[in-house]
C-alpha cells in the first residue's frame, strides 16, 4: 500500500494524523497533497531515472533561494521545507522525496484558454530569469545535460533513421522529409548560441502552464517545479511557452485539423515575456524571440520521431504509433507557427 511506503517520509517530517491524496503521476514526478496536524503540504517523489542526481536539484534550489533572500526578499519562491533532521531532500529505499508548504487559495492550470493566462504565465517565467540576471550561473548543476541541444537531437534523429525499425520507417517517410526540409533551424540554433549577445542565464526549461501558480483571481504568483532550472538561453523558456500555449490542443491530438496558432495568445506571450524582461536582455535576444518557438517545436517533433524509430524506448506509448502521432502533431504546429510569424 502507498500509505505504508510513505509512512517513513511522514515520520521524518514529524507529521501526525496525515491525510494524503494523489495529485499527479506522470513521467517525471509523483505528487501528493498532504493534510496533517502541522499544516498542509505538497509532497513530491523525484523520478531518479530521469534525474540521476536529485541532490543537484536540491543544491540548485537552495542556492537560488539564498540568493533571492539576499537580493530580492519580496520575490515569491517555493523552497522545500526541512524535515526533523534538517534535510530538504529525503532519500528512502533509493527514492528521493521533498515537501513544500501548500500555498492556500491558489490554482494551477493544465491548458491555456485565454490570452490573460498566457500573458501572466509568460511574465512570471520572464520575471524568474530577470530577478536572477546577476546570479553566478556557473554554480548551478546541469540537472539534464544537453536537454535543449538541437544539433544533438538532429544527430540522434539521423542515427535513428540509419538504425531504424524498417516497418516503422515506411510509415513516416513524408514526415522525415518534412523534418529534413527544416534542417536550417539547426544552423540557426548554432548561430544563436555562438552569438556573443546571446547570454547564458538562469532558465526554467519546463515552462508549461501547469508550472505557474495562480491566485484565485487568475493573477500569476510564481513559478513552480524547479527540477530543470539550470543555465541556458532565453530561447528555451520562450520556445517552450510558445510550443505549449499557442494551440488549443496538445501534442497528443490525433486530428491535425484541430491544431492552430491562436494569434491573440501569440501576442499575449510576447507582451507578457518581453514586457517584463526587455530592459535586462540584449537587442539580439529580443529580435530572435520567435526563433525560440521554431527551435522547441522542431526539436520536439525530432525527439518523438526518433523515439518512434527506436521502438518507443524513451517516451513510451499508449497505443500503436503514439509517438508518430505526436511527431506529426508537432511538425504540423511548426508549419503553422512559421506561417504565423513570417
Amino acid at each position: 500500500m502507498i500509505t505504508n511506503q510513505l509512512d517513513s517520509i511522514f515520520n521524518s517530517f514529524g507529521w501526525t494524523n496525515v491525510q494524503h491524496s494523489s495529485l499527479t503521476s506522470g513521467l517525471i514526478n509523483h505528487t501528493w497533497k498532504i493534510k496533517a496536524d502541522q499544516g498542509e503540504f505538497i509532497l513530491q517523489r523525484i523520478n531518479t531515472q530521469v534525474f540521476n542526481h536529485p541532490e543537484w536539484i536540491d543544491d540548485n534550489i537552495g542556492m537560488i533561494a539564498q540568493y533571492l533572500q539576499q537580493h530580492t526578499p519580496h520575490y515569491l519562491f517555493t523552497t522545500p521545507v526541512a524535515n526533523r533532521n534538517n534535510l530538504r531532500l529525503i532519500i528512502d529505499n533509493e527514492l528521493a522525496y521533498r515537501a513544500f508548504i501548500f500555498i492556500p487559495d491558489t490554482i494551477t492550470l493544465t491548458v491555456v484558454d485565454h490570452p490573460i493566462q498566457a500573458k501572466e504565465a509568460a511574465a512570471q517565467f520572464a520575471s524568474f530569469t530577470k530577478v536572477l540576471i546577476h546570479f553566478p550561473i556557473d554554480q548551478l548543476h546541469i540537472t539534464l545535460p544537453n536537454f535543449h541541444q538541437l544539433d544533438l537531437r538532429y544527430q540522434q534523429f539521423e542515427k535513428a533513421i540509419q538504425n531504424n525499425n524498417t516497418d516503422r520507417l515506411g510509415h513516416c517517410k513524408t514526415l522525415i522529409e518534412s523534418l529534413k526540409d527544416n534542417v536550417s533551424i539547426v544552423q540557426q540554433f548554432k548561430d544563436y548560441i555562438s552569438n556573443p549577445d546571446a547570454h547564458k542565464r538562469v532558465m526554467h526549461h519546463d515552462t508549461k502552464i501547469s508550472n505557474i501558480l495562480f491566485d484565485s483571481k487568475g493573477k500569476g504568483l510564481c513559478v513552480i517545479d524547479l527540477d530543470t532550472v539550470m543555465p541556458g538561453y532565453l530561447f528555451s523558456d520562450i520556445g517552450d511557452i510558445l510550443r505549449t500555449y499557442i494551440s488549443p490542443v496538445s501534442e497528443e491530438e490525433k486530428n491535425l485539423d484541430k491544431i492552430e496558432v491562436r494569434k491573440e495568445i501569440l501576442s499575449a506571450i510576447y507582451e507578457g515575456y518581453i514586457g517584463t524582461i526587455k530592459d535586462s536582455i540584449t537587442a539580439f535576444e529580443m529580435d530572435h524571440f520567435y526563433l525560440g518557438g521554431e527551435i522547441l517545436i522542431y526539436m520536439q517533433s525530432l525527439r518523438f520521431i526518433t523515439d518512434y524509430l527506436q521502438n518507443d524506448i524513451y517516451y513510451g506509448k499508449k497505443y500503436p504509433d503514439h509517438n508518430l502521432v505526436r511527431a506529426l502533431n508537432q511538425d504540423r504546429l511548426l508549419q503553422l507557427f512559421q506561417e504565423a510569424i513570417r
